[in-house]
């Protein structure tokens, strides 16, 4: 079976309406449905060709509507700095998946979001002016120009210096814990909650979170292979081709877990690839991937599957590379982890071993 598909996923319902995305443009594609509603593949490697996953707009649930906040919160943050914030008036929460931002509007403090990154398009938020320049570089001048009365964000935006800027001119500054995965989906809600003195409301999103959580991988269990040498060996690679930046995504690096969340084999340990490092030939002789996974940007950088290939033609001779098994996901959904875990998972999961469950609209 060959697929060459764009995909529109959802959980745990199909939606195939279309959306606009950044640029204001509409994009839709293949539904992808839940589950528990699909039939895996007899053979996980009996399909070919590239798959392209573009998370629709998340549905926002707040837990509580218009939550009276505890202030003022006096907190250390992820750092170590102590932070007093006083006012959540004027909340900008900035990272670059977007995590951060839906957070607060799932908190049920959207209201008082007054400007957002350039990953958080979900119309709730759209109206407010981005405060990143260039992709995902913070403008001081456009963020003390907002006149926020805290901002949250971590170290995966820069420059830093912006942050401190910030605090020298008075602004509350909470830096959160930069990585994303399962394993602090409770840790990192409770941070922001926390540090907008919203801790109930905190507990509670963290618990929905960890269920939907919990439940994808119920389902995925039931989808992917039980014996991991029948999974599909996977791997993850991050590149800019116009940068020339190659990187293969190991141990301790938040895609193994994604990887093993979404019933794939993550190679990583077999091969002794630790954290993000330089990809070469022989990482990709040693992986032997059935299916490489990434991001849709960075694959489109490199000239699509054609031109990953041209460049790595160790990848060529690998059973992904043969079958052109190549999973690319939007930039802004496939590591974000936070509220939309449940949904990222699920889409990874069908697209793994499931993919004739998948039709064009």
């Amino acid at each position: 079976m060959t697929l060459g598909l764009v995909l529109t996923a959802c959980s745990p319902v199909v939606d195939s309406s279309s959306r606009p995305d950044s640029s204001g443009s509409s994009r839709s594609g293949v539904a992808v449905p839940s589950l528990s509603t699909v039939t895996p593949l007899a053979d996980p490697r009996a399909w070919s060709g590239p798959v392209d996953i573009d998370l629709p707009d998340p549905a926002i649930r707040p837990v509580v509507d218009a939550p009276e906040p505890e202030l003022p919160v006096r907190l250390l943050d992820a750092q170590g700095t102590e932070v007093i914030v006083r006012d959540t008036s004027r909340i900008l929460a900035l990272d670059i998946y977007g995590t951060l931002a839906q957070t607060v509007f799932e908190l049920g403090l959207g209201d008082n979001v007054v400007g957002r990154d350039v990953s958080s398009t979900f119309p709730e938020i759209s109206d407010r002016p981005v405060v990143t320049q260039n992709g995902h570089e913070l403008s001081a001048e456009a963020i003390l120009a907002l006149d926020p009365t805290v901002v949250l964000s971590d170290t995966s935006l820069g420059p830093f210096d912006v942050l401190m800027q910030l605090r020298d001119a008075g602004v509350p500054v909470v830096i959160t814990d930069s990585h994303r995965g399962l394993d602090n989906l409770s840790s990192l809600t409770q941070q922001v909650a926390d540090a907008l003195g919203v801790p109930g409301a905190g507990a509670r999103l963290a618990q929905r979170l960890e269920q939907e959580a919990s439940l994808a991988q119920e389902q995925i269990a039931a989808v992917a292979p039980a014996d991991l040498g029948g999974r599909l060996r996977t791997i993850f690679l991050y590149v800019r081709g116009q940068a020339g930046v190659y990187y293969m995504f190991g141990e301790d690096s938040g895609a193994d877990s994604l990887i093993e969340a979404a019933g794939g084999y993550d190679v990583a340990e077999e091969i002794g690839w630790d954290g993000m490092k330089p990809v070469n030939d022989e990482g990709l002789v040693a992986a032997q991937p059935d299916v490489v996974l990434m991001m849709s940007k960075g694959l489109e950088s490199v000239g699509g599957v054609d031109g990953l290939l041209e460049r790595f033609p160790a990848l060529a001779s690998t059973p992904a590379g043969e079958q052109q098994r190549i999973v690319s996901m939007d930039d802004d959904q496939v590591l974000s982890f936070g509220p939309r875990t449940a949904e990222v998972l699920t889409a990874l999961a069908v697209a793994l071993y499931a993919p004739d469950a998948l039709t064009t609209d």
